[in-house]
């Protein structure tokens, strides 16, 4: 019984840091594919021709970007481009957000 406890604590564990490794991703997972398979979603899925993230769901995006990391809205681009990929949203917030001390 003991082991499957472990087990059990173990896989709590790995979901949790997962989540802390890649909240952009977690994100967008929760918020725009609601609970469906998110093996597709690598860092160069095109979340805007796919339509995982439209018009509505940009700006969503962008919120939850300035308030998660600090960023003032009039800082963050409001183009498309910049929020195609999940390597993309990474790389502005990479270079948008102020620096933790």
């Amino acid at each position: 019984m003991s082991t499957a406890s472990t087990a059990s604590t173990a896989s709590t564990t790995d979901s949790t840091a997962t989540t802390a490794d890649d909240p952009i991703r977690d994100y967008i997972v929760q918020e725009f594919l609601g609970g469906e398979d998110a093996a597709d979603l690598t860092d160069d899925f095109d979340l805007i021709e796919s339509t995982v993230v439209n018009s509505l769901g940009l700006v969503r995006l962008i919120s939850w970007i300035s308030e998660t990391y600090g960023i003032p809205v009039d800082d963050i681009p409001l183009e498309p481009a910049a929020y195609r990929t999940l390597a993309d949203i990474r790389d502005f917030v990479g270079k948008a957000a102020p620096a933790t001390v």
